[in-house]
């Protein structure tokens, strides 16, 4: 049929609790990736690295993760950073039982949920609503994993001109 819409890939893996405990790599991105949320600034000095200056956008992002993380109990966010038209999170979700159905879809995930009321809270302060429809995630899968996306986080402004993300 020439009218039908592409299908999607779909984005969660196939038969995985979403709800079991672990560490998830999460990037959440603006629509038509606007660089609403931050600057990547770059100092003169020989020995300045690019520092992250958050937006009104992206200072009331921040709030808004540190309360989310605070208001879930078995939830962490462990390293995250807002750049301009995206934000990266490392969450650990802990001990938090099995979900009642047998695959969590994405709305009832303690990710899928995190995610949507990160965005709902945003939203209702800005006045409008900037973000992409999905999101991405990765299971993290070990302590390697851990490690290697931790760093990724942290140096994310230093490499944001080298990112998938970076529109010039």
């Amino acid at each position: 049929m020439e009218n039908e819409l592409p299908k999607r890939k779909p984005n969660r893996l196939d038969g995985f609790d979403y709800n079991s405990s672990g560490a998830y790599f999460i990037t959440i991105c603006t629509k038509d990736r606007k660089e609403i949320l931050s600057n990547i600034t770059v100092g003169t000095g020989v020995l300045d690295c690019p520092k992250t200056k958050l937006s009104c956008f992206g200072e009331i992002a921040d709030k808004y993760i540190k309360q989310l993380s605070d208001f879930y109990e078995n939830l962490s966010v462990d390293y995250y950073v807002i750049m301009p038209n995206h934000i990266h999170l490392l969450i650990c979700v802990y001990d938090s039982g099995q979900s009642r159905t047998p695959v969590p879809t994405r709305q009832n995930s303690i990710i899928s949920r995190f995610v949507s009321t990160f965005k709902r809270f945003c939203n209702k302060e800005y006045g409008f609503n900037p973000w992409q429809g999905r999101f991405h995630d990765h299971i993290i899968r070990n302590r390697d994993d851990y490690e290697e996306t931790s760093r990724y986080i942290y140096e994310n402004p230093i490499n944001w001109e080298k990112d998938e993300f970076f529109v010039q």
